[in-house]
């Protein structure tokens, strides 16, 4: 897939190609019209390329949104100040639909830059495994693992790669259901890669090894490989693989792996970047994840698979033992949720307030941040 030309327009209409052989198409209208459709509620926070922002949209009857204001920088803006990692997002989710994918509701420029309108979610699977509260049972995180796996399935159906997951991009909905989110590091693949992708993909802990080893030319396996990472936190609550830099997180995977050698890799040492660490054996996992049951560790053998051919697909791990045999999955709707944050819900308890004393909010200053209270911001990547 190619992002062709963009180029602005009137209205602040801009026009995305995938090809020069195919249409355009227009992902942008009336930044007037638009920014008057959303409240701004308060400030959520922000990440390496984006602000956050919980509005209402006034058209839908108030209902919240989240609005995430995507900024400029040189690595990712093109010559006409848009931002890449933006279009290719708004590209892909304009292409994709399914329950466990975040789905975009709305798009528009301002100021030069692109807007995304998402479903408001209260809560991340961060949250979920860091809030002690929470009792993560066999059930719950076979319900966890399932959506995850289903949502991961249709984007490589789609020949999507996500390339960035983790559990703060992974959303919980208030009934329960996993949404995959933040496709700015998602792009197509081929069946068989010949084109080369960027390895500086992936937060560091949930990076597949051939990635530090400068690979290429990957596929479904680094998703898979970050599957794999997430159902291990489910179970410890704590990342499998942390680490500060790349040479000690290939050191941290080999402590746990072992270290690859041609029989259980044949090709890592093709890679362009390739070097040798002092030979370790593997850890059994049934000493690692001491409350997973055999199904459950023979997935994760297979997910966590140095060689990156071993992993199968998002199908295959579907139909492991694990899906099908007892506890069957929570039901997503019992799933246990972390109440909103101290800062959002009195952030919101405060402008309910406000909405009931005082004239309601200019809609046009939804984005302008200058004027608001302070407020926590939220967590951010925990790994870079």
């Amino acid at each position: 897939m190619f992002l062709g030309d963009i180029r602005a327009g009137d209205l602040g209409v801009f026009r995305l190609s995938r090809h020069p052989s195919l249409p355009s198409m227009d992902i942008f209208v009336d930044e007037t019209q638009k920014n008057r459709r959303y409240e701004k509620v308060c400030y959520l926070g922000e990440g390496q390329f984006a602000n956050v922002f919980l509005a209402r949209d006034l058209q839908r009857g108030g209902c919240l949104v989240a609005i995430k204001k995507v900024k400029a920088g040189p690595r990712w803006v093109l010559a006409d100040g848009m931002n890449l990692s933006a279009i290719r997002e708004v590209k892909l989710l304009r292409e994709i639909e399914h329950p466990n994918i975040m789905g975009l509701q709305d798009v528009f420029s301002q100021d030069f830059g692109i807007c995304l309108v998402f479903e408001f979610m209260e809560s991340d699977l961060e949250a979920v495994i860091q809030d002690a509260s929470i009792v993560l049972t066999p059930a719950n995180i076979k319900s966890l693992s399932l959506q995850l796996l289903k949502g991961v399935e249709y984007l490589h159906a789609q020949w999507i790669l996500h390339r960035d997951l983790k559990p703060n991009n992974l959303f919980l909905s208030p009934q329960g259901v996993v949404k995959i989110g933040d496709f700015g590091l998602a792009r197509h693949f081929a069946a068989s890669p010949s084109r080369p992708m960027t390895h500086q993909v992936a937060t560091r802990w949930y990076r597949a090894p051939e990635l530090f080893y400068g690979c290429t030319q990957y596929g479904v396996g680094i998703d898979l490989w970050a599957v794999g990472c997430i159902i291990a936190e489910f179970l410890l609550r704590v990342p499998l693989f942390p680490a500060d830099c790349d040479l000690s997180q290939l050191a941290k995977i080999f402590e746990v792996t072992g270290t690859p050698d041609a029989t259980v890799w044949p090709d890592v040492a093709r890679l362009q970047t390739y070097l040798t660490f002092e030979p370790r054996p593997p850890v059994p996992f049934s000493q690692i994840f001491t409350a997973a049951g055999d199904d459950l560790i023979a997935l994760l053998y297979t997910l966590l698979s140095l060689d990156p051919d071993q992993r199968g697909t998002a199908t295959s791990a579907l139909a492991s033992p694990y899906f099908k045999n007892r506890p069957l999955p929570t039901p997503e709707s019992q799933l246990p949720r972390p109440k909103l944050s101290h800062s959002v819900a009195g952030t919101l308890q405060q402008h309910q307030h406000q909405r009931q004393v005082v004239a309601p909010l200019d809609p046009v200053a939804l984005l302008d941040a200058d004027d608001l209270p302070p407020t926590p911001p939220m967590k951010r990547a925990r790994a870079v």
